[in-house]
């Protein structure tokens, strides 16, 4: 893979820290988590992760796409996070005909997310209720028809891979600017795809925050067999958090999440104030 050009010499963008924002809102996220990853699940040495990381936010999307037909609904997403753990949930809700929510669970560490558990829970009128559980290991990955491969080295769910990417771009570790590429593998209820990310360039997007300079992030390829591939909008000011998100699986099957609401945010403690970006390697 050539290097990747060096970012442009710029001032910094100032950052809006969610503690403040959700002030308008006149609501935070509840402080206690309903984490279930048992005590053994940490690895010896493991505290409490860096500053960087997001605290426990909530994000409401209004929902539009086509299936068959145009469709309309909403989704949340909501970000847990309690010591070296965390929880990510995706919900998804179209009217009466369709619920889903994709779940991940797992640690935090010096390397980036580390799933342990991926959950799909999706929910018909007038069907039985359908579960996909993925089990990570630390070298292979177990899918929902219990099938084990080797697992690819850094490898996200669909669901963690969003909060990946804000770290990698909240920090430095990754520079935004056109054209950059990020390799993410990503690993899917029945499959695993060698997958990269490329920065396609900024967007102003009108959002409940005003008009927010974003970056939009999408893959470089579509997935195959009828999986799903997304595409992301994250905004610098906004601690990289996605305003918009685009799930498709082919032209004419596809959903939409774009922010409706003020993000809401646990507060952060004295020694969680908003780190500063890392300048990239």
């Amino acid at each position: 893979m050539p290097n990747e050009p060096a970012p442009p010499a710029s001032a910094p963008q100032e950052r809006v820290p969610l503690a403040h924002v959700e002030s308008a809102a006149s609501a935070v996220l509840p402080p206690a988590l309903d984490l279930s990853l048992p005590a053994t699940a940490l690895p010896v040495g493991l505290g409490e992760p860096g500053p960087e990381w997001p605290l426990s936010t909530r994000l409401d999307y209004r929902l539009t796409g086509n299936y068959n037909g145009p469709l309309h609904g909403t989704a949340r997403v909501e970000w847990l996070r309690k010591g070296a753990e965390y929880q990510m949930h995706l919900d998804v809700e179209v009217g009466i005909l369709l619920t889903r929510r994709s779940s991940s669970y797992g640690l935090l560490t010096a390397e980036g997310i580390r799933p342990q558990r991926y959950v799909e829970e999706t929910k018909v009128p007038l069907l039985a209720p359908r579960r996909a559980t993925v089990q990570f290991f630390e070298h292979q990955v177990q899918f929902a028809d219990n099938r084990i491969e080797l697992l690819l080295a850094g490898a996200q769910d669909q669901a963690s891979q969003f909060v990946q990417l804000t770290w990698l771009f909240l920090t430095g570790r990754k520079p935004v600017m056109p054209g950059v590429v990020v390799d993410q593998p990503l690993v899917l209820a029945r499959k695993q795809y060698a997958w990269r990310y490329e920065v396609v360039g900024e967007e102003l997007l009108q959002t409940p925050l005003g008009e927010l300079p974003t970056w939009h992030i999408k893959p470089q390829r579509e997935a195959g067999g009828g999986d799903l591939t997304a595409e992301v909008w994250l905004a610098p000011s906004v601690q990289y958090l996605p305003v918009r998100m685009v799930l498709r699986r082919d032209a004419d099957t596809w959903i939409e999440l774009q922010l409706n609401r003020v993000p809401l945010q646990a507060e952060a403690a004295p020694s969680e104030a908003t780190p500063p970006t890392r300048s990239a390697p």
